[in-house]
């Protein structure tokens, strides 16, 4: 028996031009607005998410790995911090320890608790209105998975049908036709290690994209999506307020990404109709012109554009386009989903660290004013907030939290050696809490600052420009409905930068509002800005107040 391959508004504005001298002043509106509507998100997606590992957090029980016991010892951490949702990885049985090939999608991990014990999580952290987002991975399986196991060892189980077959031969040729440099023959897996197999399966493969401990779903069959939707309802019965999707531009081939765009329509009408509040993030790896389309069916989508631009800013000394850059993705995020919210991030669990990424340690504090004063929502991968390393293999990227030094530190995870996040590389929780000015405390006062700023939290984006402006400075204004408007400045270069605003703006902003650090010296013309530091004004008739103490 042979089952073949699946068939498988606001529009931005011109830009005023100002000549004041030699000076050309730009202030473009690129950004779209952040005026509430009909179909405005929900206040929560607007907030800022921590993105857990719960393996590497918080060993709760002494076994080396992190769990859920860990990790509700932890959320008045992550509340003081600002957090107002959590992003855990996959916490689902599974083979492997990062939990990506699932083998129950109603089950919890006896690594990481029971269910009774997520289920105290849920309340916990509804306790301290620390909202619950859940990976979840619908691409594909485990092999292990019992619809896989029913699929190979009957190919008239239903099961057969929900995953993708070809015959071995069509395989072969379609690598001859496609050429050497293909990625067609390592997508086609062979069923082997099984102990049951069907005889008619020894000709054929079945797709798995990512490797073959990760068979792909079929969803041209109805069951497959069905059954999706109804694991989607079951957590969300559970408690869990949104869903972080994996792989979300691989439910089809690439030449049938408006079928996939229609299964996330699907998906979200059904996940609103049990929770209108619920959060779809999705994983789309690509440019901001491919990535537009998935919020008619996503309502938040990860910027990687913006994370490999803030990185190259810094690798270049050059970040004047950045503002810029990010204004024209969100005009045409804007044009798809008036409604969308732009999931922002520095790196993630599939990256090397961000401090890895930087020419200099000192740039990872520009960094985070970076992408909490530049609008979206912003995931904080665990251990940026205390300055982790790691580089590929992944592992090295999912080291443990360090909760306090060595031998104080009994929720570390010890499951792995770590390389990279040392006691001797980096500072613990404990120890930053109690310096002034560490890299924890900052994270804290940005997060607070920007949950407690309208301008912040839901402003438009307007970049700023003009003529003689260094191009290591990045500028732009941040404006609320609500009446506050601010003005921010970063130096991303290696050496100082005179900001030298037009009359313009010097007449507006003619406050500052908060300075990163004693370095910054404000003048009449606007400032000097050292290497790494950032500086914000307010509008004189802005409703924004800075406390000389936000935390």
């Amino acid at each position: 028996m042979t089952m073949t391959w699946r068939n498988r508004r606001v529009v931005p504005a011109l830009c005023a031009a100002l000549v004041l001298g030699l000076m050309l002043w730009t202030g473009c509106d690129r950004g779209g607005s952040d005026a509430a509507d009909e179909d405005e998100a929900p206040a929560w997606h607007y907030g800022t998410t921590y993105h857990v590992f719960v393996h590497s957090f918080a060993d709760g029980n002494g076994d080396g790995i992190g769990d859920f016991e860990g990790l509700i010892q932890k959320l008045d951490y992550i509340d003081e911090m600002g957090f107002e949702s959590i992003w855990m990885l996959p916490v689902h049985p599974s083979p492997s320890y990062h939990k990506y090939d699932v083998t129950d999608y109603r089950a919890i991990h006896p690594d990481y608790g029971t269910m009774d014990d997520f289920e105290r999580l849920l309340d916990e952290a509804e306790a301290r209105d620390i909202k619950i987002v859940m990976d979840l991975v619908v691409n594909h399986t485990a092999r292990d998975h019992p619809w896989f196991q029913q699929a190979v060892g009957d190919t008239t189980s239903p099961y057969y049908d929900f995953y993708v077959w070809q015959d071995a031969e069509a395989v072969a040729e379609a690598e001859v036709d496609a050429g050497p440099d293909t990625d067609n023959r390592r997508m086609w897996h062979p069923v082997q290690d099984v102990d049951s197999v069907d005889a008619a399966l020894n000709d054929q493969r079945y797709y798995g994209y990512f490797w073959g401990g990760m068979p792909d779903l079929n969803f041209d069959n109805p069951a497959v999506r069905d059954s999706i939707i109804s694991i989607g309802e079951y957590w969300l019965d559970k408690g869990v307020d949104g869903f972080r999707l994996d792989a979300a531009k691989h439910i089809y081939e690439d030449d049938r990404a408006d079928d996939t765009k229609d299964w996330w329509r699907t998906f979200r009408a059904e996940m609103e109709a049990t929770d209108s509040d619920v959060l779809l993030v999705g994983e789309v790896w690509d440019d901001a012109e491919a990535v537009a389309p998935y919020f008619e069916g996503l309502h938040s989508l990860f910027n990687f554009d913006l994370s490999g631009n803030i990185i190259e800013a810094f690798q270049t000394g050059q970040g004047d386009s950045l503002a810029v850059d990010l204004a024209d993705t969100r005009a045409t995020y804007d044009d798809i989903a008036p409604s969308f919210t732009d999931a922002t991030f520095l790196t993630n669990h599939d990256q090397p660290r961000i401090l890895n990424e930087l020419p200099q340690p000192m740039h990872m504090r520009t960094a985070a004013y970076l992408l909490f004063t530049l609008p979206g929502s912003p995931y904080v991968y665990y251990g940026e907030e205390i300055g982790m390393y790691g580089i590929k293999p992944d592992p090295n990227i999912r080291e443990p939290m360090l909760w306090a030094p060595a031998e104080e530190d009994s929720l570390r995870a010890t499951w792995i050696e770590p390389e990279h996040s040392t006691d001797s590389t980096v500072t613990s929780v404990a120890v930053q809490d109690e310096r002034d000015g560490s890299l924890l405390n900052l994270y804290r006062e940005l997060i607070h600052l920007r949950h407690e700023t309208d301008a912040l939290r839901r402003g438009s984006l307007h970049p700023v420009t003009y003529e003689g402006m260094p191009k290591r400075l990045s500028i732009y204004e941040r404006r609320s409905d609500t009446g506050e408007s601010l003005l921010i400045a970063h130096n991303v270069g290696a050496q100082a930068a005179d900001v030298i605003l037009p009359d313009e703006l010097r007449e507006r902003y003619g406050t500052v509002w908060h300075e990163s650090d004693a370095r910054v010296r404000p003048n009449d013309a606007g400032a000097l800005l050292p290497p790494a530091t950032s500086v914000i004004w307010s509008d004189a008739e802005s409703d924004a107040t800075a406390d000389e103490d936000p935390v």
